[in-house]
């Protein structure tokens, strides 16, 4: 079964860091780190920090990634706007997903109930420690 991670937006800014669409647009025009920081004429090191969001680019490099990468400024920034098409497909077994999302979903609730516990709980040590 193929199915959608596209739902969410793979790309924006809730979902991904500038390193995050940096990264998938070089990826989609077909770049490596190496000849993309090249092109650019910045070290590879360079470039492995801006996508491991360690350092930024100046504006005038952000500029020349956009033009060079195919997407605008804005995405590139935001995740808004034009940017390289997502990825939609992820191959897998509808039996697979159920049991991540069973399992997922369980986990939630018992998150849920734990930071419920610990509120309460610390509620009645605030108590105690007032005394």
């Amino acid at each position: 079964m193929t199915t959608s991670m596209n739902d969410e937006g793979w790309f924006s800014e809730e979902a991904a860091t500038f390193g995050d669409r940096l990264a998938g647009a070089r990826e989609a025009a077909g770049h490596s780190q190496a000849t993309l920081s090249k092109q650019l004429g910045v070290k590879t090191v360079t470039m492995q920090a801006w996508e491991n969001d360690l350092k930024e680019p100046r504006a005038n490099r952000l500029t020349m990634l956009s033009g060079m990468l195919g997407v605008s400024l804005v995405w590139l920034m935001t995740g808004e706007g034009e940017g390289p098409e997502e990825p939609t497909t992820l191959q897998t077994d509808d039996a697979d997903i159920a049991v991540i999302l069973g399992q997922m979903r369980k986990l939630r609730t018992e998150m849920a109930r734990a930071a419920q516990d610990m509120g309460r709980l610390e509620k009645q040590l605030r108590l105690i420690l007032r005394s």
